[in-house]
Parts: C-alpha cells; structure tokens; sequence
C-alpha cells in the first residue's frame, strides 16, 4: 500500500508517522475519495487503534499522517520468536478484537487485517494501523490497483474476499483468526506455493486444529479459534464477543461453577380495586381463578407437623367440632349423676324407719302428738284410753 516515514510535526513539536500510498494519479475524483476515507478513520477513537491527524497529497502521492507507534509489529515479533505463548495471544486477541469492534460500530471494516498492520507499543498493547485506507486502495475509481487485485495478503484473506465479494465486518474476523492462529502454531492455517491455491484452501479446506500441531492450549481455545476459521461468515463470533470472550478466563477452559440457586421473585400484590385482598388466614385461589404465594415477613418457616402416630395420648390435639360435640355429651353426663343421687338421698329419707321411739324414754305428752304420723304397720291410739290410764 505505500511504504512508511517517521516525520515531525513542526507546528504541534510531536512525533508522528507519515505513510506514502502507492500510486501517481491524485485526480480530482480520487482525491476526494481519498478525503473521506481519511476522514472516516479520523473519527475513530481508541485505545487500540492508530490515530489519524492529517491528510493530503505531495508530488501526485496520498499521504496519511498517523500516530507514531513507538515499538514493532506484530510480523517483527514473529520473526523474532517463532511462535507466542497462548498468555500474550490471548491478551492480543482481545485488545484487537475491541479496536475492530469501534470500528464496525462505525460502519468502517479494516479489509486488511495481518501481523504487519498490527502494532505494539511500548507497554505490549494492541495498536491497529490503516483503517478506512484498505477500502480506499481496493476502489478503482482511485486508479490505485489494477484489474482484479485484491487488497489483502493470500495467507489472510476470508473465503467471500477469495470468491470476489465484498468485504464486511466478519471478513476481519476471519483474517484476526489466521493471525491469532500462526502467533500460536507459527504458521497460518493456510499455505501454499502458489497464492491461488492458497486462496482455493481458503474457500474448501478445513483448518487444522492448533492442538494437533503440538500447542498448548485449551479446548475451548482450539474450539473458538476453530469458529473465527468458519468458511460461512454468518458462523463466525463478531468483534464485541470475541474481546468479551477473551478478556474472561473462558479461553483457559477452566470449568466455570454452577449458577446459585435464587428465588423467584414474589409477584406484587394486585390493586386493591382489581381483587381484594384475601382474608387472614384464607388461602387465594381455592376457587380455581387465580393463586397468590402468602409472604413471608421473618422468613422462618412453620416446621412440618409429626405424624398423628408418634403423639403421645396426652398432648392429642382436638378439633374445634370435636371439642364443641364432645360438652353436651359431658354435661348430660353430669346432669344424669346429680339427678339419681339427689333421687337416691330423697328416697332414703322419705321411706327410711322412724327407730327414735324404741330407743329413747317417753317425754311425755306432746303438743303435736295428735298429729304425728302413724308408725307404719301401727293403729291410732284412742285418746280416751290414755285419760282412763291416767
């Protein structure tokens, strides 16, 4: 695409990048191609994507002016180390994934994702270069490519960008795999002699998994990368999950621990217009219309009753019919005794044996002896009789 310069700014005093586009025909209708494709990657703003400052043309050549990347590509890395340990590719994995997730939330797709457009500064952390541009160059209208080039390197290309479609946000999810995979295994899932046969591996090959090749890493790891490597771009995870997925610990395949068991929330009490509030002790819905769960303020539960069996006679709990139909059944009991008792004490007095008379001496006349009661089996004295006695 251009080659790179590293440039200062003589009015601001920094340090910056100045990149020189490949090409000597800045026309009026590339120019202003040009001008917006350069002003749509101005907008972009993140941590994980290079910025652009400035734009223009000199000597019949685009240039961009970026932010300097004070440290190496990612294609500098691999030259210096065959390959990264699974730590690092992870970390990468997801700081680029977010940086091409600002950008497809903007409509802007890179189309030329690869190790070298990948940068890390100084503190390891994931710069990438070049958005909007890659479009700008596979545009004819710029005169900038010639008759059926692809913008893009063969060993990263999606399988639609091979086929001639157009190039959308899976297509750099596509291409962030082939890098996240040769950082692992050392090479990239596809490669051949010539580019065409490895753009035809592409579309009909499936890739290996990494574990196969001797790495290190997780099944979960291998699996996710397996689905950034989908042929369908419909099957491929977007920018946002993979950063959301890399920056758990899913990628290390540690078991996660069961979801905690929470209770449902209790429905809100109805209106009181729409359905009274049911009464103390009533239990809603009985009637089949509807069913509430009675709250609980303490949040103690009523222990479960003990079988009627286990009861000692004792302590026998009655119900409130059985109590009220046991008393009258006790009071006529009661009833019944005092009335046979007062019977039988009655009886005795009336027809009991008067004995007084035999025991004790005779007194003599009484006022009231013409109206005692004859003794029983006995006749009336004749009162004349006595006076002749006497």
């Amino acid at each position: 695409m251009g080659e790179v310069w590293r440039a200062t700014d003589e009015v601001l005093g920094r340090a910056v990048a100045v990149k020189l586009l490949l090409g000597d025909q800045a026309d009026a209708s590339s120019t202003a191609r040009f001008r917006l494709e350069a002003q749509t990657a101005a907008r972009l703003s993140h941590p994980h994507l290079v910025a652009v400052f400035d734009f223009g043309s000199w000597e019949d050549r685009f240039y961009l002016v970026m932010e300097l990347v004070e440290g190496r590509s990612l294609g500098d890395l691999l030259e210096a180390q065959e390959t990264v340990h699974p730590e690092q590719v992870a970390l990468i994995a997801g700081q680029a994934a977010a940086g091409l997730a600002a950008a497809h939330r903007q409509g802007i797709v890179h189309r030329d994702i690869k190790p070298g457009n990948l940068m890390l500064d100084a503190d390891g952390s994931v710069k990438i270069g070049d958005f909007g541009i890659a479009q700008f160059v596979d545009d004819p209208s710029t005169a900038l490519t010639t008759a059926g080039h692809i913008v893009g390197t063969s060993l990263y290309l999606a399988p639609e960008r091979a086929l001639g479609r157009t190039a959308d946000s899976a297509s750099d999810m596509y291409s962030l795999g082939c890098v996240i995979y040769q950082l692992l295994a050392g090479q990239p899932p596809f490669r051949s002699d010539t580019a065409t046969a490895t753009l035809y591996q592409h579309v009909d090959t499936p890739p290996v998994p990494v574990r196969q090749r001797g790495v290190d890493v997780s099944p979960a790891f291998d699996s996710y990368l397996l689905g950034l490597l989908a042929k369908q771009p419909e099957d491929r995870p977007t920018a946002q999950q993979v950063s959301d997925w890399f920056r758990t610990d899913a990628w290390r395949g540690r078991p996660e621990p069961l979801p905690q068991h929470t209770p449902a929330p209790q429905r809100p009490a109805a209106p009181a217009a729409a359905s009274p509030a049911p009464a103390p002790g009533s239990v809603p819905g009985a009637g089949g219309v509807s069913t509430y769960r009675l709250p609980q303020a303490t949040g103690r539960r009523r222990a479960a009753p003990a079988p009627r069996a286990s009861r000692p006679a004792s302590t026998r709990r009655i119900s409130t019919g059985e109590a009220i139909r046991r008393r009258p059944r006790v009071a006529s009991a009661v009833a019944g005794a005092i009335a046979f008792l007062a019977a039988v004490y009655l009886g005795t007095v009336l027809f009991a044996p008067d004995t007084g008379a035999a025991d004790t001496p005779d007194p003599g006349p009484s006022p009231t002896a013409g109206l005692e009661s004859p003794a029983p089996g006995g006749s009336v004295p004749d009162p004349g009789q006595d006076d002749e006695d006497d």
